[in-house]
């Protein structure tokens, strides 16, 4: 191997993730930041978690229930329509 390439090896580097675990590992980079680990992820956990920043799944369940509201409103006139 040549000398000199290779980043130093940190043997007790910090990975804190946004829930406030911090696990220590090695690593070339001595303090990381993760939004999400492995004590906070739904897979592991079984916990659902729904992250939602800009009101998507609103705006989802919005559309379904409009959607929903037009095909009552438009079988109850096709039903009338049919008793005259």
């Amino acid at each position: 191997m040549k000398k000199k390439i290779h980043p130093a090896y940190h043997d007790n580097a910090k990975i804190t993730c946004a829930c406030g675990h911090i696990t220590e590992t090695g690593s070339s980079v001595e303090n990381m930041k993760v939004d999400i680990c492995s004590a906070c992820h739904p897979f592991y956990t079984g916990k659902k978690k729904t992250l939602d920043t800009t009101g998507r799944v609103d705006r989802f369940k919005k559309l379904t229930e409009k959607s929903a509201a037009k095909k009552t409103t438009a079988k109850a006139a096709r039903v009338s329509k049919n008793k005259k």
